[in-house]
């Protein structure tokens, strides 16, 4: 129950963001948010006055406006969700994140040029050229594209009444 996530969705049932279950129940309660689907389990929290069930998916009481950007920003978190915390080199566990380029040779801290990469294989780069290594990256590094690319890429693993919700790449 602590790491679990529930689907926001503005008053509109566009998708927002996934909250720790805690915040949803505190939107819940101060009835800012009303919940759409609840627990497929069909669990139940309790409280001294009243229960309430577990949500799953949760829509806000008024219209919340979302700031257009052109662009996703690239942060490090965003980077990791990209490349699904996989190492661009060998597939292991990544920790850090790598330039292909690398800054000190002219490469931009871009989405296409930043990738995910375990500390032993950033180690081992530094600041070398792939080609001068004999390495290739096991994906090509691009921008995330659509409104909700962050909430896709927990889809897998995300309870299964979120994907109406989340499109057709869902």
């Amino acid at each position: 129950m602590g790491r679990r996530r529930v689907l926001l969705l503005n008053a509109t049932f566009e998708p927002l963001t996934a909250l720790p279950l805690r915040r949803a129940v505190v939107l819940v309660m101060c009835g800012k948010a009303e919940v759409v689907h609840g627990d497929p389990a069909g669990l139940t929290l309790h409280a001294a006055t009243l229960s309430l069930p577990v949500p799953s998916v949760i829509r806000l009481s008024t219209y919340v406006r979302v700031p257009y950007r052109a662009q996703v920003p690239l942060t490090r978190a965003g980077l990791m969700h990209r490349d699904r915390y996989k190492c661009a080199y060998c597939g292991g566990r990544a920790e850090t994140i790598d330039h292909v380029l690398p800054r000190s040779k002219g490469g931009p801290h871009s989405w296409q040029n930043c990738v995910a990469c375990c500390a032993k294989c950033n180690h081992r780069k530094a600041d070398r050229l792939l080609e001068d290594l004999g390495w290739q990256l096991r994906v090509v590094p691009t921008a995330p594209r659509g409104p909700h690319w962050r909430l896709l890429v927990h889809s897998g693993d995300a309870d299964p009444l979120w994907k109406p919700y989340l499109g057709v790449a869902a």
